[in-house]
């Protein structure tokens, strides 16, 4: 019989129940916008910061109007494209900003936009010529970063004190959170340790998916100039050496920020079975009635991380070939099966239309 609370003891299994707590109760105080639509995703970033759990607050009327351009998500040099594409046939390089790397790229882009029907091109002569089949709207309103420590010890503080330091001085995101594990105590633990006080706190119970805020954050200036920090000083934060700095140019803040929302409309949270081995025989999706699906590995009993759920798992064995005669889909066995039933609950998160690219 499957127990009634999930086994959240990892700080992966915790990293999952924090998804599944913002899926349904984004934002934390409970006053829900009608007028706000949530897109929550997991483990994105940049190649020197990556975030445990994102919140996309959205406009709602603009992320439908997304959902024309499919479910996969736009690279750069598409958007670049899509963003700028004329409503009129238009030369191409008239029709576009220089995008500071050679046009035979966006050649490139404008082709395989087109075959992913996102744009229309035609040839006319020796000239490609472009049209916008929708305007790319403005959908993303906010990014919400939050930082999953279920066991938060000093040390364990510490080193996330200057992430956070650093998501501050870059305000990359619109808000930064830590989500612990809720301990019943009259103050939280986490209060006490000295991290931001631009951070906000949020103490969790994964099992029954409650949760208090022990401290509200500040609203980072997302839309204004960061400060990436590179090096700190290396006698103490009050030392006479000298920190290492340099800006962030808004423009390029909200390329990046737009790009991380694109990553996390395809991926979303439930994207976890991607990294794993769902085709091995002990690989399992376990819940409560009416709970969340987490991953378990039946060799070992645990809920298992992407790097233990591997073919180098001294326990990995595939699904045996009857198992795929025996009711399953002739091109997969469970394992297809459990990848279909996430993605089928990722595509219920997103916007749907008859009409769009990928349909």
């Amino acid at each position: 019989m499957v127990p009634d609370t999930v086994d959240a003891d990892s700080e992966f299994a915790f990293e999952l129940r924090t998804c599944r707590w913002a899926e349904r109760e984004w934002p934390p105080d409970g006053d829900s916008d009608a007028d706000t639509t949530h897109i929550v995703a997991r483990q994105l970033g940049t190649k020197r910061r990556r975030w445990d759990t994102i919140v996309l607050e959205c406009d709602p009327g603009a992320l439908a109007q997304r959902a024309n351009f499919g479910p996969k998500r736009l690279e750069s040099d598409h958007l670049h494209i899509v963003r700028n594409a004329p409503a009129e046939w238009t030369y191409y390089r008239d029709a576009l900003p220089h995008p500071g790397y050679p046009w035979r790229y966006v050649r490139e882009a404008i082709h395989e936009a087109d075959d992913r029907g996102i744009l229309e091109a035609r040839k006319q002569g020796n000239r490609i010529e472009i049209r916008r089949k929708w305007p790319y709207p403005d959908w993303c309103e906010r990014i919400v970063a939050i930082e999953n420590k279920p066991d938060l010890d000093a040390s364990a503080a510490r080193a996330l004190g200057s992430q956070l330091e650093y998501d501050v001085a870059v305000a990359l995101a619109d808000e930064v959170w830590v989500a612990t594990r809720q301990t019943g105590e009259r103050v939280e633990p986490v209060l006490l340790e000295d991290l931001p006080v631009e951070a906000g706190v949020l103490a969790l119970d994964p099992d029954t998916l409650e949760a208090d805020v022990g401290w509200y954050p500040r609203s980072l200036a997302a839309d204004e100039s960061g400060t990436r920090i590179l090096e700190r000083p290396d006698d103490g934060t009050r030392g006479s050496s000298a920190a290492r700095f340099e800006y962030v140019d808004p423009q390029q803040k909200a390329d990046k920020r737009l790009a991380i929302a694109e990553r996390a409309y395809e991926r979303g949270w439930r994207s976890f079975v991607d990294t794993m081995r769902p085709d091995c025989r002990y690989f399992e999706l376990q819940a409560a009635e009416g709970a969340q699906l987490l991953p378990r590995c039946g060799a070992t009993g645990d809920c298992q991380t992407a790097a233990q759920c591997s073919g180098s798992c001294p326990d990995f064995q595939p699904e045996p070939p009857i198992w795929r005669t025996k009711g399953w889909p002739l091109e997969g066995g469970p394992g297809k099966r459990l990848k279909a039933l996430l993605a089928d609950r990722r595509r219920r998160q997103r916007p749907r239309t008859d009409t769009g690219a990928g349909q």
